[in-house]
């Protein structure tokens, strides 16, 4: 058990409440209970699935933290001072209205995150259309899912993190894991793994020898940046050793001659020269998931994260449709959704291209339908908007934003090219930024909102394998605190829009957000609120019709088994060739450098650098290199380092790793200041998706008290 100090009277909640964890799109069950006036102690609700890991242990200690926001501040005099709601809240309003009277409503912008619930989120996303008037709204998932969801719209006509129950996976035979860590970033998955693991099934392709290719049969490490060339090799060897599913290929997809007409140039041994990994073992690869009974792939970060991120996810995708794995229950192709709702959170509206049920924003028929919901003319509705990056990018400059308001997202650590982002945001007339801590992007803030914690507020969530979860309130917040709804509604209210236009009860918004979402890909109408109390399992999407709304319906748990979104209900092949990273080592700078998540952080770390537990666990940024490399930089384990690449410098300890890769190094994320690694990431981006390449550029390394030009 671990229990975590709180502060909350004792009348702040009743028993043992069932709720969810506050971190990954696992969102794993747990219960939240008293004990005593000022503990809340954390149990997971069902062992079996895995239980939690560190971080969902230790997920209530921030609920009573002293680092806790509940009180606004607003700058003055180059300080942030403490005020009241009234005055913040009008502050920022009135601001608003002088900017946008100046400049036009695109002057004005929002960035949301992948943490926010379905009615956050959705609530948000009408706020900058309705209330601001602004097209300029996206938000961090942008830098997290895009590129999947991108391949997979173009693969299947439909994007679903998992288009299966996490369960089907329980019966896997084999499992490719492209580019995912889950040993760290969401352990208690492993547990679904586990007959794969012990059939010798499952490969893991990653640079770096991770917890989880620790357990693997197969790891296959190629170059930085080689991700489409192995995906094509292996592609390849299961199309020449006559492992082609000619029946599925034939019958329930187009566009297999033109992939294979790229394919065929990437036999396995020239694939071996680009990546690194062994033909032989490309070939293991294709044997172990055609001959199995059962088997995925399933790609992450490590594949999307790339300037090439929807070709790379669509490669992977073309091995699974060569195999026949889509579409037939049992196997597949699956993304591994990362942030707690990164799944319902690119699904209702706070993306700039988008509207509430996935649908287009640039759709006339996507506009007529959401306008009549939010009672406004299509005409009103801004068009599409910059994506996340090239938002934060224009901040501050004569043709971009001057005001930004920030809910669940921490771009000053988060966000690539970071130096640069920082920037623009001091450039700005008025930034403002709702947070539960004082966040690096909330330190640079004009004015900064209190705002509840996941365990005080009710809200839905959509987890990794599209299953709508209600995460309920478990204690009352502290006094000045407000829900990130009730400062929408406030906000919108002040800026003259009718109360009831924006409801601050989180059923209500939901109830708007299922007629808002009908009819559209993500189509939540026959989901409520009282179904999910009563422990329904919802996998969208769950139209209003009768048939799903019979006791023990499931909705959609499995897609694409009778045909593909398409209008012709097939898949399609993607014609897609290996180009490489956009910035290559070269002679000034040697190495790769790649990041990721470790096991005791999330994200930018700005609540799990301030629970003790974690912090402690991994208190700094640390840099993992191969010792040799090391000992050419005239470092040794232990020793402060500089990585330093074309856009600035990271500091960090060296981590002498054997396993290492010579020609990389790792850096984790989740750290502020000097230790940021994306001081150094490539902005460069998919011309698709839209997503930066975080997950390779080039470096050098040198002992950290060598200033160097940049």
């Amino acid at each position: 058990m671990s229990a975590a100090t709180s502060t909350r009277p004792a009348d702040a909640t009743v028993g043992a409440v069932d709720t969810h964890c506050p971190y990954c799109a696992l969102q794993c069950g747990m219960t939240l209970s008293r004990a005593g006036r000022a503990s809340v102690r954390v149990r997971p609700r069902d062992p079996s699935a895995g239980g939690l890991c560190q971080k969902g242990w230790a997920a209530a200690a921030l609920l009573g933290s002293p680092a806790r926001l509940t009180t606004p501040l607003v700058r003055d005099g180059g300080a942030l001072r403490p005020a009241s709601w009234d005055e913040a809240a009008g502050l920022v309003a009135r601001r608003i209205k002088e900017i946008t009277a100046d400049r036009g409503p695109d002057a004005v912008a929002v960035f949301g995150g992948g943490g926010l619930t379905n009615e956050k989120a959705y609530l948000l996303g009408k706020f900058a259309r309705v209330a601001l008037g602004t097209s300029q709204v996206d938000y961090n998932g942008r830098f997290c899912m895009s590129s999947a969801a991108a391949a997979a719209h173009r693969a299947f006509g439909l994007d679903r993190g998992l288009p299966f129950p996490l369960t089907d996976l329980e019966g896997a035979d084999a499992v490719l894991l492209a580019g995912a860590n889950p040993a760290e970033t969401m352990p208690p998955f492993l547990s679904h793994l586990r007959r794969a693991m012990d059939a010798g099934g499952l490969i893991v392709v990653d640079p770096r020898r991770t917890p989880t290719a620790e357990r693997a049969a197969l790891h296959l490490a190629p170059v930085p940046g080689t991700d489409l060339a192995l995906a094509l090799g292996i592609f390849h060897a299961a199309v020449a050793d006559g492992r082609l599913d000619h029946g599925f290929v034939g019958d329930r997809t187009t566009g297999f001659d033109e992939a294979w007409r790229v394919a065929a140039a990437w036999w396995p041994e020239r694939v071996e020269r680009v990546t690194g990994v062994a033909a032989a073992d490309q070939r293991r690869a294709a044997a172990i998931l055609a001959e199995a009974a059962s088997a995925y792939v399933l790609t992450a970060r490590g594949t999307e994260q790339h300037s090439t991120g929807v070709d790379t996810v669509g490669a992977w995708i073309n091995l699974a449709l060569a195999l026949g794995l889509p579409g037939r229950r049992g196997s597949g192709w699956g993304c591994l959704t990362g942030q707690g709702n990164g799944q319902g959170g690119r699904e209702h509206g706070q993306k700039a291209d988008q509207l509430p049920g996935y649908r287009r924003i640039d759709d006339p028929a996507a506009r007529a339908h959401v306008a009549g919901v939010w009672g406004v003319e299509p005409s009103a509705l801004p068009g599409p908007g910059r994506s996340a990056f090239e938002l934060l990018d224009a901040l501050g400059t004569p043709d971009g934003p001057s005001a930004l308001l920030v809910f669940a997202s921490n771009p000053v650590v988060s966000a690539p090219h970071s130096a640069r982002v920082a920037e623009r945001l001091a450039a700005l007339d008025l930034l403002v930024v709702a947070d539960i801590v004082l966040s690096e992007t909330a330190r640079a803030a004009d004015v900064v909102l209190p705002i509840t914690q996941w365990a005080e507020e009710d809200g839905t969530l959509t987890n990794l394998e599209g299953r709508v979860l209600l995460r309920r309130r478990a204690l009352a917040p502290p006094p000045g605190v407000r829900t990130d709804l009730e400062v929408l509604h406030d906000l919108a209210v002040r800026l003259g829009q009718p109360p009831e236009r924006f409801p601050a009860d989180p059923e209500t918004v939901f109830t708007e957000l299922r007629a808002a979402s009908e009819g559209g890909p993500a189509d939540y109408s026959g989901v409520t609120w009282d179904r999910l109390r009563a422990g329904e399992r919802l996998h969208w999407p769950v139209p209003a019709g009768p048939e799903f709304r019979r006791p023990g319906h499931q909705g959609t748990p499995r897609l694409f088994l009778d045909r593909f979104a398409h209008p012709d209900g097939r898949a399609r092949f993607a014609a897609v060739d290996h180009k490489g990273p956009a910035e290559p080592p070269d002679e000034e700078f040697p190495l790769y450098a790649i990041t990721g998540r470790v096991l005791q952080h999330y994200q930018s770390g700005a609540q799990t650098r301030r629970v003790e537990e974690l912090r402690a666990a991994v208190p700094e940024a640390y840099v993992e290199v191969h010792p040799d490399t090391a000992q050419r930089a005239g470092l040794r384990d232990g020793a402060a380092a500089a990585v330093v690449g074309r856009r600035g410098r990271v500091l960090a300890t060296v981590r002498c790793v054997p396993s290492m890769r010579p020609d990389v190094v790792f850096l984790p994320f989740h750290f502020p200041g000097a230790q940021r690694a994306n001081l150094v990431t490539n902005p460069a981006l998919d011309p698709v998706s839209r997503m930066p390449e975080f997950k390779v550029c080039a470096v050098r390394l040198s002992p950290a008290g060598e200033r160097e030009a940049q």
